[in-house]
């Protein structure tokens, strides 16, 4: 690193005397995002941590410090080069769709048909074309008008809802083509949030060190997957997903599922210590606006004639699988790896309490819940492992309609455990490994959503695969022409046990 600057910066900030913990890295985040690969950011500050804690950050983050310059006897002039495709921080900006409602169940929902057994439907994600994912970046990095991003997003959502038109399935989902990630786009939306890169959260952990070597070992690259960084009380200012379902909406005369993400899997995501305590008390005070948040989407939704909202809450098995089981797998959630967990049975208290206070209120056979063990990676090897037992108890005690669960995957253990749920509720059935490039037959899916039929009954049985084909935008798990053929295949198992069971 040279001693003096040799070129003029094309973006400079002064940081004062914030040190990188308490808030110098999200202020370089807001200033390095809109430049281009290889153009300079300069940094000035009079913290003298900076000087060891930056070069970290710049080795994790693929920039580059190229010099440091003494202005003056306090302050230091970092310059600094991006080395690394765009980030995606920024706030999206508002799309215009109906207002929510004041009191979210006060009004009358309409009426929707009920979903016909054994439908078939996706999770929820569905791989992105390259030039969608070009737009994601570009539009986050703010070089991209709202107008255009939007447009763009709509042809992608197209080709999502035409392959599973094409595949015959029941439920239409958009394939969630607009976000980011499946979860982690709520923190560009909500007021008082912002997504930062995993990367630039070293400063708040207790073992950076260790943190640093576990992202490494990840098969992401840590500065593409954002984690939501709450600055102040949040509040919902436009809808997170509405948008969504109007569009789908006008591409088919079929059912749509919108998934949001759970609201323990967001208070989990949301809550850091020394981060979050500024804006709220505890994380128990953050969960009661996250609550209130996803009741008026919930409201908004149903309102408007959504068939099915999902809330994803794949860390419940986290809480569980991995401190119940040590050898069930590694750090298989990047998404709440970093929030605070309790006793195990108090922390599944906490995420069955959340739940139900989302939902009350709202029609039961509307609502789902979706669980699974990750799916950040096709290897199997890395995911979490263990049956649903440990959760069942706490299943029984939820008041969503349906339980969409991985069960194709050996990992997800038997399913006659599932057996003792409340026989009002339905289970969606995963009969499909998204994680697997092998397209499974026909007779394998009959045989899967058999079994499932035995328990249960075909009456309560939906048919789906184990979890989304691309829950990380630039992750996709599975192609589309492979995602396509899955579906297919449970379509066709579907059409034959209709025809068997009469339904």
């Amino acid at each position: 690193m040279e001693n003096r600057h040799v070129s003029h910066p094309d973006s400079s900030f002064d940081g004062g005397d914030l040190d990188c913990g308490s808030g110098l890295l999200l202020l370089i985040r807001r200033h390095i995002d809109p430049l281009a690969a290889g153009q300079t950011l300069e940094i000035l500050s009079t913290d003298a941590t900076v000087a060891v804690d930056l070069p970290a950050w710049c080795r994790m983050t693929g920039n580059d410090l190229l010099s440091l310059e003494k202005r003056s006897a306090r302050q230091n002039s970092y310059l600094v080069r991006k080395g690394v495709p765009v980030e995606r921080n920024a706030k999206a900006a508002a799309v215009k769709v109906e207002q929510a409602v004041a009191n979210p169940v006060a009004k009358a929902m309409p009426d929707v048909p009920p979903l016909r057994p054994l439908s078939v439907m996706g999770m929820g994600s569905w791989p992105r074309p390259s030039w969608m994912l070009r737009a994601i970046h570009e539009r986050m990095a703010g070089r991209m008008s709202e107008d255009e991003f939007q447009a763009i997003a709509d042809d992608a959502v197209s080709q999502a809802v035409d392959a599973q038109l094409r595949a015959g399935v029941d439920v239409l989902t958009d394939g969630e083509q607009r976000r980011d990630s499946y979860a982690s786009f709520v923190g560009g939306i909500l007021e008082n949030c912002q997504l930062i890169p995993l990367t630039d959260l070293l400063p708040y952990v207790s073992d950076p060190e260790k943190f640093e070597k576990e992202l490494r070992a990840l098969d992401i690259p840590a500065h593409e997957v954002r984690h939501p960084a709450v600055f102040g009380r949040i509040a919902r200012i436009q809808p997170l997903t509405l948008h969504e379902f109007q569009y789908a909406k006008t591409l088919a005369d079929k059912p749509v599922k919108i998934a949001l993400p759970g609201p323990y899997l967001l208070t989990r995501t949301m809550w850091m210590e020394c981060l979050s305590d500024r804006a709220y008390a505890s994380r128990e005070v953050l969960a009661e606006d996250i609550v209130r948040i996803l009741r008026e989407e919930l409201a908004d939704l149903l309102n408007a004639g959504v068939a099915l909202v999902q809330f994803d809450e794949p860390v419940l098995s986290e809480v569980v699988f991995s401190r119940q089981k040590p050898g069930s797998g590694g750090r298989s959630f990047m998404c709440g790896a970093l929030g605070e967990k309790k006793p195990i049975d108090e922390e599944l208290a906490f995420a069955r309490d959340l739940i139900n206070a989302v939902v009350a209120g709202f029609p039961r056979e509307r609502t789902a819940m979706h669980v699974c063990r990750g799916n950040w990676s096709s290897d199997e090897s890395v995911a979490l492992t263990g049956d649903y037992g440990a959760l069942l108890p706490h299943f029984k005690q939820l008041d969503v309609g349906t339980f969409m669960l991985e069960l194709a995957t050996p990992r997800a253990g038997e399913i006659e455990l599932l057996r003792e749920l409340p026989d009002d509720r339905r289970i969606g059935v995963g009969v499909v490994n998204q994680k697997l490039e092998k397209i499974e037959s026909v007779d394998e899916v009959f045989a899967r959503a058999e079994a499932a039929i035995a328990l249960f009954g075909p009456e309560r049985v939906l048919l789906n695969p184990d979890c989304g084909f691309a829950t990380f935008a630039d992750n996709p798990l599975a192609s589309s022409r492979v995602a396509e053929g899955k579906l297919r295949s449970i379509v066709a198992a579907s059409t034959r046990l209709r025809d068997k069971y009469g339904v």
